[in-house]
């Protein structure tokens, strides 16, 4: 599991965590049943504390991404397909509308902001 985390971002370290994590899992990186390390060894790795770690699997297992079996450890929870769309979806949307706010601001017409969509969209296949 890879986890990268910056002192710069603003965001707090669990949330760092816990936002990488669920990329992981909607990416299909972690897949359901997937063992994660223990909240110590991962507190080891990531030179940070294990009450971060514990807070960031606390809120992973609240919003269903992880299930902590006692004795075992914590494991990648099943995800339902349609849920995890829906929450990439929102995610795109979000992004979308700061991007349409921007080229508001900028008074770019709608047919350059599609252009430019398409040109980013299919930039792979170019």
């Amino acid at each position: 599991m890879d986890i990268i985390l910056s002192n710069a971002s603003g965001k707090p370290i669990y949330e760092q965590i816990t936002d990488q994590v669920k990329e992981q899992i909607m990416a299909g990186t972690l897949s359901a049943g997937d063992a994660l390390p223990s909240m110590r060894l991962l507190a080891k790795e990531l030179r940070i504390s294990v009450i971060t770690t514990k807070r960031a699997y606390e809120e992973l297992e609240r919003d269903g991404f992880l299930e902590n079996v006692p004795g075992k450890g914590c494991f990648v929870a099943p995800q339902n397909r349609e849920l995890l769309r829906e929450a990439q979806l929102r995610k795109v949307e979000e992004k979308l509308a700061q991007a349409v706010e921007e080229a508001r601001r900028g008074a770019f017409p709608l047919d350059e902001l599609h252009e430019m969509l398409d040109i980013l969209y299919k930039g792979d296949e170019l």
